[in-house]
């Protein structure tokens, strides 16, 4: 196994990546995780996919990217200016960029079921968990980023992460499969 990336890069991503940086936006996920997303993404065929957890919008072009035409990303994130760099480069009508709280919005569309959900940011993660994994479809798949330990992670998070993966072990309508083919339990 390699550890390249052995998929072209979006067509947005340098663009998008530059303006994340000149935005001082530290918390973007790694050009591996993008080029796993896409791959995923590419599994589910006329797929309604849900972002939480915008930010620039790198991961949303990863995203699409690996979509088919048919297929949908919804994203959502509170914060203006970072949704802006993705506004600014993902035009597409295959994604609908929602600038609200995340948990707002997971309560207001709890009914919606998305058969890809890439959990991101709190919301969906370490808070209103349960109604996530709610609107996921039967076969769905539910992505994590940021489970391993990181020098900006404050005090009590990693506990926070151990608690978490505890909870999706202990679910017995999830099967579940670590970072790098590390099964989880």
């Amino acid at each position: 196994m390699t550890d390249e990336i052995l998929k072209n890069f979006p067509a947005q991503f340098a663009a998008i990546d530059r303006a994340t940086k000149d935005a001082g936006f530290t918390m973007p996920s790694e050009p591996k995780t993008g080029a796993l997303l896409s791959m995923l993404a590419g599994t589910k065929p006329s797929g309604a996919m849900l972002e939480l957890g915008t930010g620039t919008g790198l991961s949303a072009a990863w995203i699409l990217d690996g979509m088919d035409d048919q297929s949908m990303l919804t994203s959502v994130d509170n914060d203006p200016t970072f949704l802006n760099i993705a506004r600014q480069h993902l035009v597409n009508s295959r994604l609908s960029l929602i600038q609200q709280d995340a948990g707002e919005w997971i309560q207001e569309n709890r009914k919606l079921r998305f058969d890809f959900i890439f959990a991101d940011t709190w919301h969906g993660k370490y808070l209103m968990l349960a109604e996530v994994l709610d609107m996921l479809k039967p076969g769905g798949l539910y992505i994590i980023d940021d489970m391993l330990p990181q020098a900006n992670w404050p005090d009590g998070h990693q506990e926070k992460a151990l608690r978490l993966v505890e909870v999706l072990e202990s679910r017995a309508d999830l099967n579940l499969l670590g970072w790098l083919g590390r099964r989880v339990s």
